[in-house]
């Protein structure tokens, strides 16, 4: 559900939807998602100052906590 979630948002964000990659990492309490992007779409997926990132973390985290886990966004350059 979170790897789909954001794999949406990704999508949405970026000019090259189909250069979205998103694995997920299972842990037995934490799973770290990895979100890769084209280098051109980069800024658009960070945002000014983080921006759009940090947005991006707390609906992660939001979900997250329904999910009665813990998940860390990472965004692969």
């Amino acid at each position: 559900m979170l790897k789909e979630l954001i794999d949406y948002i990704a999508r949405a964000l970026v000019d090259n939807p189909d250069q979205v990659k998103v694995t997920e990492i299972e842990g037995e309490k934490t799973s770290v998602i990895e979100l890769s992007v084209a280098k051109d779409d980069l800024g658009k997926v960070i945002g000014k100052q983080g921006r759009t990132a940090r947005a991006m973390r707390t609906i992660l985290s939001a979900a997250s906590t329904k999910a009665k886990k813990r998940a860390v966004l990472e965004i692969i350059e």
